[in-house]
C-alpha cells in the first residue's frame, strides 16, 4: 500500500492517486485519500512485493457521522468492474457496525463516535473481486488508529488521604503521598498530572511535590497541644497542570512525644489517716500534663522521697483521671507516730524530652494526721501451740492464752471467751485467759486431725465500742500407751506334722498410733511351759509372727495362749487364747476333708461367736411370738368393732345380713325393699305401692296407699321412714312392721325343724350365754318360744 508523499517500489512513477488526506480528523478535508494496495512494482531478479499501508488516524469523538475515512482501489479492472470489501473488528465483529466499505467505489467511511479508552486501534482485512466474486487481488490489512482526546478528568485514589507525623519533626519529613489516575492516553499531555496544595487552614507548613504526590513538612513549629491535626486541599490536574482538575482532602495527625512534664497542682497537700488499718486510701495528689490523655506522655508515676522509712505508704496512679491515690500498707500506730511529713515527686511513664522544659512543680510535700482509735487487743503468740497427754483428767491446765491492749494511752480491762470449742473440752478463765480442761477427750473425736485439737479464743476489750481479737488454740493430743496389742484373728488351722504346710500365720493390731504400736512381739505364754515343748514361734516381721508345731500333735482343736507386747513406753502387753485346728493335710499342705475337717469347721467358732449367734435364735423366736400376738390382738379387736357396728344399725343389719324369711312355702313375705333402697326402685320404674299379702293377714283386703314423695335430702329419711312404718302398722291387711312375724315366720309345711329344736334334749341351763352380755339388750336371754316362733327381741 502506498502513502502520500510515496512512490510505486522499483518503477520511479508516482503513485495513482485521486487524492490525498493526511488526516481523518481535519474538517477541511472532503474527499478521502485514494491508496492501490495491490499494485506492484516489477523488478529485475526480485520478488515482487505488496505496498505497506500505513495506520490511518482518526480522532475520538467525532460527531459528524458518517465520516470519509480513506479509499481504496484495484488497477486490474475498470472502475465498477470491482467488488471492495472489508471484514474485522468493529465491521463484521464486535463492536459491529462502526465502519463500511463501498462496495463499487471502495469508500471507507467511520459510522459512530469512537472512544479511544475503550478501544485505542483496529486492524481490518481488505478484499478485492471481480463481479464473478473470483479473487483480484490478495487480502491487505488496513489500520485504524483512535487519536486521543482530553475527555477524562484526573480521579483521586481515594478521597481523604490520611498522615501522621510527630509533633516537632525537621522540615522535609515525610508525611503520606496522593495518587491519581487519568484514563486519557499516557503518552500524551492528557494524562500529564501534576499535584498543588489549595488550602492549609493555617501557616504553610506542609508542601507537596507536584510529580509525585508526597507531602512533607517543610517549617518548624508543629506542636500537637496548640494544633493536633490538620486539614489539607488538594488539586491535581492534567494538561502539566492546565487542563482538568479534580480535588482531595489529606488529614494529617501529629503524633504526642514526651515534650510536657506534669506538674501537681499544689505545693503541699494536708491528709488525714485512722491508725490500725490498712489497704485503705488516705488522699489524692493532683497532677496537671499537657500531653496526649491515656499515653505514656501523660500518664504520671509518683514516689515517695523522704519521710516514710518504714514503707507505711504507697501512692498508685489512677489510670483515669491520672491522679496520685496515697494508701496506707502498713497499720499506722497513734501511739508510736501522731503525724508524718512526706515529700513525694511525678513524672512520666515515658521519658522526656531533652528539649522538653523543666516542671515547676515536679515535687511537693504531704502531710499525714493520724487518728486515734480503739485498737483491738494483740495475742501476744497467735496461733498458740501447746500439748497433752491423751486421757487427760478434768482440770488440767492446757495454756495461758493472754493478749495485751495497745491503747496504751487508754486504761482498759481485757476479757477472754471462748468461741469455737466444738467438743466443749475446754474452759477459758475470763480474766486471766488460763486454759484449762473440764472433761476428759475421747480419742474418737472427729474433730481431732491428725492428733490436732483446734479452739478458737476472744480476748476483748471493755471500750466503746468494744473492740475484738482472735486467737488460735491448737493442743496437740499426745498419744499414751493405754492399749495392749490383739491377735487377729483369734483363731486358725495348721498340719498336725511339722513337714506340712507353712504353719500358722499370727497378727496383731493396737488401737495406740506410733510409736505406741508396732513392732509386736509374740511369745508362747509362760506360764505354760509345755507349750514351748510342743510347739514354736518365730517373728515374721513387726506385725505377725509364724505358729508351727515342733512334733506331730493329734487332730482336733488346740487351745493356746499367747503373750503379746507392743513396743509403747511403757510397753503393754497382754496374754490371748488362741485356737488351733490341726487336721491331716495332703502333699501340697492343704487340709484333707474328713472327720478332721469337720472339727476344725467347728473349731474355728470362738465362745464368743456361738453365744451371739444363739442370742440371736432366741431373739427371732421372741420376735415371731410377738407378731402372733399381736396380730391375735388385733382380730379381737376388729371382731368387738363390728359387732358394736351391728348394735349401732340393729335393723339394717338384720335387713341385709340375717333375714330367713319363711320356710320353702313362704313366698308372700314383706317387701321391705322401700325402706332400703326407695331410689332404686323408683330408678328401675318399680310401683311403690302396697306388697302382696301375707297368707296370714287378718283381712283379705287392703285399702289404697298414697303415693310419697322420696326423700331430697338427708335430714328428709328420717320422716320418710317413719311415715313408712306408720303406714304400715295403720294397715290392717298386714301385721305390725316390728312384729317378729314379719321376720321369723317359717311357713306352713317345712322339711326343716325349728330352731328350738337343735339340741332339745339338752336343758337350756347347760348352755352358756354369758357371751351376748356383750352384745346389747336385744339379745338378752329370753323364754323359751314355742316352736315354729324363734329370736323374737
Amino acid at each position: 500500500m502506498g502513502s502520500p508523499g510515496h512512490c510505486c517500489a522499483g518503477d520511479g512513477r508516482s503513485p495513482s492517486l485521486q487524492s490525498l488526506f493526511p488526516s481523518a480528523g481535519i474538517p477541511r478535508l472532503r474527499r478521502p485519500r485514494t491508496l492501490y494496495p495491490w499494485r506492484r512494482a516489477p523488478t529485475l531478479g526480485r520478488v515482487r512485493r505488496a505496498w505497506v499501508i500505513p495506520p490511518i488516524s482518526v480522532s475520538e469523538n467525532h460527531k459528524r457521522l458518517p465520516f470519509p475515512l480513506v479509499q481504496i482501489k484495484s488497477d486490474k479492472q475498470q472502475l465498477g468492474s470491482v467488488i471492495y470489501s472489508i471484514q474485522g473488528p468493529g465491521v463484521d465483529e464486535e463492536p459491529r457496525g462502526v465502519f463500511s466499505i463501498d462496495k463499487f467505489t471502495g469508500k471507507v467511511s467511520l459510522n459512530a463516535m469512537l472512544d479511544r479508552e475503550k478501544t485505542d486501534r483496529f486492524r481490518l482485512r481488505a478484499f478485492a473481486l471481480d463481479l464473478g466474486g473470483a479473487t483480484l487481488e490478495e487480502p491487505t490489512d488496513l489500520e485504524i488508529v483512535v487519536v486521543d482526546q482530553n475527555d477524562n478528568r484526573p480521579v483521586f485514589r481515594q478521597e481523604v488521604f490520611t498522615g501522621r507525623v510527630l509533633e516537632g519533626a525537621v522540615p522535609g519529613t515525610y508525611v503520606t503521598r496522593a495518587e491519581a489516575t487519568d484514563a486519557d492516553d499516557p503518552e500524551t499531555d492528557n494524562a500529564a498530572l501534576r499535584y498543588s496544595i489549595l488550602e492549609q487552614g493555617g501557616p504553610q507548613l506542609f508542601s507537596i511535590d507536584p510529580l509525585t504526590g508526597e507531602i512533607r513538612t517543610v517549617q518548624v513549629g508543629l506542636d500537637r497541644e496548640v494544633v493536633a491535626v490538620y486539614n489539607l486541599t488538594l488539586q491535581v490536574a492534567d494538561m502539566s497542570g492546565d487542563g482538568l482538575t479534580a480535588t482531595a482532602s489529606a488529614i494529617i495527625t501529629l503524633e504526642d512525644i514526651n515534650d510536657n512534664a506534669p506538674e501537681f497542682t499544689g505545693d503541699q497537700f494536708f491528709m488525714e489517716a485512722a491508725e490500725a488499718v490498712s489497704g485503705v486510701e488516705v488522699g489524692r495528689l493532683e497532677v496537671e500534663d499537657r500531653d496526649l490523655p491515656g499515653s505514656p506522655n501523660w500518664a504520671a508515676q509518683f514516689t515517695i522521697l523522704d519521710g516514710d522509712p518504714d514503707g507505711q505508704f504507697t501512692i498508685r496512679t489512677d489510670p483515669r483521671t491520672n491522679e496520685g491515690v496515697l494508701s496506707v500498707v502498713k497499720p499506722l500506730d497513734y501511739e508510736s507516730r501522731e503525724r508524718y511529713d512526706l515529700k513525694v515527686a511525678v513524672q512520666n511513664e515515658a521519658p522526656l524530652q531533652a528539649a522538653a522544659p523543666r516542671a515547676e512543680r515536679g515535687q511537693a510535700r504531704v502531710s499525714v494526721q493520724v487518728r486515734d482509735v480503739n485498737e483491738a487487743p494483740v495475742f501476744q503468740e497467735n496461733p498458740l501451740r501447746t500439748s497433752l497427754a491423751e486421757g487427760a483428767a478434768p482440770g488440767t491446765p492446757v495454756a495461758t492464752f493472754s493478749a495485751r491492749d495497745p491503747d496504751t494511752q487508754q486504761l482498759q480491762r481485757l476479757s477472754y471467751s471462748k468461741d469455737y470449742d466444738p467438743e466443749d473440752w475446754l474452759q477459758v478463765d475470763g480474766a486471766t485467759g488460763r486454759v484449762q480442761t473440764q472433761r476428759v477427750l475421747s480419742p474418737s473425736s472427729p474433730f481431732l486431725k491428725d492428733g490436732w485439737y483446734r479452739a478458737i479464743i476472744l480476748a476483748r476489750d471493755d471500750a466503746s465500742p468494744p473492740s475484738t481479737a482472735t486467737g488460735t488454740l491448737s493442743i496437740e493430743i499426745l498419744e499414751v500407751n493405754d492399749h495392749a496389742p490383739e491377735l487377729s484373728p483369734p483363731w486358725g488351722s495348721l498340719c498336725s506334722t511339722p513337714d506340712r504346710g507353712s504353719g500358722l500365720l499370727l497378727g496383731a493390731t493396737d488401737e495406740d498410733l506410733p510409736p505406741h504400736g508396732a513392732p509386736f512381739h509374740f511369745q508362747l505364754s509362760p506360764r505354760v511351759p509345755e507349750l514351748a515343748r510342743n510347739w514354736s514361734l518365730s517373728q515374721v516381721n513387726v506385725s505377725h509372727a509364724r505358729l508351727r508345731p515342733r512334733l506331730r500333735v493329734p487332730e482336733g482343736l488346740h487351745r493356746l495362749s499367747l503373750l503379746l507386747q507392743d513396743s509403747g513406753q511403757p510397753p503393754q502387753q497382754r496374754e490371748q487364747p488362741l485356737n488351733v485346728t490341726v487336721c491331716r493335710c495332703g502333699q501340697d499342705g492343704a487340709c484333707l476333708p474328713g472327720a478332721a475337717a469337720l472339727r476344725a469347721g467347728g473349731a474355728g467358732i470362738s465362745l464368743g461367736a456361738l453365744v451371739i449367734m444363739l442370742a440371736s435364735v432366741i431373739l427371732l423366736l421372741l420376735l415371731a411370738l410377738l407378731v402372733a400376738l399381736l396380730a391375735r390382738f388385733r382380730q379381737q379387736s376388729w371382731d368387738k368393732r363390728l359387732l358394736h357396728g351391728l348394735q349401732d344399725d340393729l335393723r339394717d343389719n338384720i335387713l341385709n345380713y340375717d333375714e330367713q324369711g319363711g320356710g320353702e312355702e313362704d313366698q308372700d313375705a314383706y317387701d321391705i325393699d322401700q325402706l332400703r333402697h326407695p331410689a332404686e326402685l323408683a330408678a328401675f320404674g318399680a310401683p311403690l305401692g302396697r306388697p302382696p299379702l301375707r297368707r296370714d293377714a287378718p283381712f283379705g283386703r287392703a285399702r289404697p296407699q298414697v303415693t310419697r314423695a322420696l326423700p331430697t335430702s338427708p335430714a328428709d329419711i328420717a320422716d320418710f321412714i317413719n311415715d313408712g312404718l306408720e303406714a304400715a302398722d295403720c294397715d290392717p291387711s298386714v301385721p305390725p312392721y316390728d312384729t317378729a312375724l314379719i321376720y321369723d315366720y317359717e311357713g306352713d309345711g317345712s322339711l326343716a325343724g325349728t330352731l328350738s329344736s337343735i339340741l332339745s334334749s339338752l336343758d337350756d341351763e347347760d348352755q352358756d350365754y354369758s357371751c351376748l352380755r356383750e352384745w346389747g339388750p336385744r339379745f338378752s336371754r329370753h323364754q323359751r318360744r314355742p316352736p315354729g316362733h324363734r329370736g323374737q327381741t
